[in-house]
């Protein structure tokens, strides 16, 4: 048993009257301690839910950062006029909504745009449909590529994946955790901002309840990050949903540190207000592929909508409507199925 680990989970576990918050240098002690294994399954499971109940700060959570920055791994820097986009989407994937990222992600690339995902399997609470899962029904295979290599493709392709139990496997032994207790505990919250990324990084992550956001925008100034997106969207990910106004917060100058809250509506911009419901993941790459073939549909829609979004967010165009037209352009002209191509060839 540890002493120094007992003494922090005393601190976040005593209750509303004479519990405390940790310090930025404690929430790393104790996530560096439950990674290494220096706490005992007893002590980490106890930390875990009661940082739950307690509620994360964004103090915390920047601490949590800076153990994962200490012991995870790294993609070392690019050469590339724009930093590299890391998107947080929930580790335990979707349930009910078809996601887009992974197209894109390949869109951004398909102009010079390097993205940064980061994810493992089937995972604790919802063990969703993971990211990993629709790159292998793509015919992209990241399970298996040792960090170097992962980095090689990231240099040549403008895509590299952050694939846990192989690059991270110190984060294994907490997903047992995790399905025990059922709930996701604040590692989770923290992970959706985690970048691993060594160089200029913009961090988009998605976020579900508004006191996230707020969190979120508190550990990336500590993090000393300027450059973040964060969005409500679907299931807790970076997708823009559209079957309700798009809350966006975006970094605006260095200079100012402020905070540009934005409302996207998909009716202003011709879309229809519904979002595409998950079926099987069989099915969802069929519907990714006809995407990359240019053809019409209604996730067609959903992956013009992101594409616009997100080539206007990243400075490739100056407004939305150009951003939407550029996007159509590139999933219509072939130039996002040859980025695809590309990578699974590598």
């Amino acid at each position: 048993m540890s002493n120094i680990f007992r003494e922090l989970l005393q601190k976040v576990g005593s209750g509303n009257h004479t519990g405390e918050n940790l310090t930025r240098a404690e929430a790393a002690t104790a996530i560096k301690m439950m990674l290494l294994g220096e706490a005992t399954p007893a002590q980490i499971g106890a930390f875990l839910i009661a940082h739950r109940i307690k509620r994360p700060t964004g103090e915390e959570l920047a601490g949590m950062l800076d153990a994962y920055y200490e012991l995870g791994p790294k993609l070392q820097p690019i050469l590339s006029r724009r930093p590299a986009i890391a998107l947080g989407i929930p580790y335990d994937g979707r349930t009910r909504t078809a996601p887009i990222s992974p197209v894109t992600a390949l869109l951004l690339a398909a102009v010079g745009q390097p993205v940064v995902m980061h994810g493992g399997d089937r995972l604790p609470t919802k063990y969703g449909l993971p990211l990993i899962d629709i790159w292998q029904g793509l015919g992209v295979d990241w399970t298996s590529l040792p960090l170097a290599k992962t980095q090689q493709v990231f240099e040549q392709t403008g895509i590299g994946f952050i694939y846990l139990p192989q690059h991270f496997p110190l984060t294994n032994s907490i997903w047992e955790y995790r399905d025990q207790l059922g709930k996701r505990p604040p590692l989770a919250t923290m992970e959706l901002i985690w970048c691993p990324y060594a160089g200029d990084a913009h961090v988009i992550a998605g976020f579900v309840h508004p006191p996230t956001e707020g969190m979120f925008q508190i550990a990336l100034g500590l993090r000393g990050i300027t450059k973040f997106t964060l969005v409500k969207g679907l299931e807790g990910s970076c997708d823009l949903p559209r079957d309700r106004t798009a809350i966006i917060s975006l970094s605006s100058s260095v200079a100012s540190q402020e905070v540009e809250r934005l409302h996207l509506v998909p009716r202003d911009y011709g879309f229809t207000t519904k979002n595409v419901p998950l079926g099987t993941t069989e099915e969802l790459v069929a519907n990714m592929q006809k995407v990359l073939a240019g053809e019409p549909g209604e996730l067609m829609q959903t992956a013009l909508w992101n594409g616009g979004f997100y080539l206007w967010r990243s400075g490739i165009c100056p407004n939305m409507p150009e951003g939407l037209a550029k996007a159509e352009e590139l999933l219509t002209n072939g130039a996002v199925a040859a980025k695809l191509q590309e990578i699974s060839q590598i």
